[in-house]
């Protein structure tokens, strides 16, 4: 029974995500059990194992977020992502809230250094 309540949980966060994707129409999701989006190979939002979202932000807005919504930096797989910022579950239904920092996070990557892909 577990599984099918993680599942539904995943399923509605995948969702969501797509609806905060859809903000920006030339974004397009990439990965399928863990959907992300990155932009001249670098990663800006990942939705950690369809559960828990991270967003990229530059220093400024990153400080603002953590302090505003009383989070941490986003941990994967024991390490923390430096640049990325932990969304709380219930933010996340909130896409007009999240909207602004999801645009500064696509501003800020467009500011990087692309990176080579790796494709096949």
């Amino acid at each position: 029974m577990g599984v099918t309540k993680k599942k539904a949980v995943a399923n509605d966060n995948v969702a969501l995500y797509d609806r905060l994707i859809a903000t920006i129409p030339e974004i397009q999701r990439k990965g399928a059990a863990n959907p992300y989006t990155s932009l001249n190979g670098n990663m800006f939002t990942l939705l950690h194992q369809s559960r828990s979202l991270a967003i990229r932000l530059p220093e400024d807005k990153r400080e603002e977020f953590l302090k505003k919504h009383k989070t941490a930096l986003f941990k994967a797989y024991g390490a923390t992502m430096e640049e990325y910022v932990a969304v709380p579950g219930e933010l996340l239904t909130k896409t007009k809230e999240l909207e602004k920092y999801f645009a500064s996070s696509y501003e800020y990557v467009k500011t990087l250094k692309p990176k080579p892909t790796k494709k096949k």
